[in-house]
């Protein structure tokens, strides 16, 4: 109990980095999801090709090599990043490639006579999808929203790869100090288990209420 004790200021400021990623991943990848979803759905033809190839890409290369990629590749080109940065792009790519398809998907779901009738009573595109589509869409898109945030939380501990001291990285360096290495991972995995936990718990909640609605 002590060595957790003596620890615990780094647990937190590690704990602290990992939800700033997770929180900054899942704004940027979402506002990324809906703007290529609604591109694979209703954009011009070589916009769909180009979210296409972005979504198809992202989708197929793993999470730490698009790290890396941005790490070392945006100061190849002139382009400094913090490490942080750096991650957080890379997992917002990754997370709007995944998003893009789970938007597409919820609003390809929808019939087709919603939006015609919506159409027929004047209503803009813009209004149909504010007051029809996305709406329902959105019952549909939230338990893949959910799961996805899941993942991010899980995901962010590979910024610790570049350096980056979140959770993951503050636990890696207690334990090289005090070589209790079962301990330590023991309380990095509770840790994360009550992150994921909660966040599913709200998920579900919220699916009940827009189900009910």
């Amino acid at each position: 109990m002590e060595l957790i004790l003596a620890g615990v200021p780094l647990i937190l400021r590690g704990l602290m980095v990992t939800a700033t990623v997770s929180i900054a991943v899942l704004l940027l990848g979402t506002l990324l999801g809906v703007g290529g979803g609604l591109a694979l759905s209703y954009g011009a033809k070589p916009l769909r090709w180009f979210v296409r190839v972005y979504v198809d890409l992202c989708r197929g290369i793993p999470q730490l090599v698009l790290i890396f990629a941005i790490f070392y590749g945006f100061p190849a080109l002139g382009l400094q990043v913090s490490a942080i940065v750096a991650g957080i792009l890379a997992l917002s790519l990754f997370c709007g490639a995944h998003m893009s398809e789970i938007v597409r998907g919820g609003v390809d779901s929808i019939p087709r006579g919603q939006a015609d009738a919506a159409k027929a009573i004047g209503l803009t595109f813009t209004q149909r999808l504010r007051n029809v589509i996305l709406p329902q869409a959105l019952r549909r898109i939230l338990p893949a929203w959910v799961n996805t945030a899941v993942e991010i939380v899980k995901s962010s501990s590979l910024v610790s790869l570049v350096s980056v001291v979140d959770l993951t990285m503050a636990i890696q360096q207690i334990v090289g100090r005090t070589r209790e290495a079962l301990l330590f991972y023991a309380v990095a995995a509770a840790l994360y288990f009550a992150i994921n936990s909660t966040l599913s718990l709200a998920g579900r909640r919220l699916e009940r209420r827009f189900a009910h609605g």
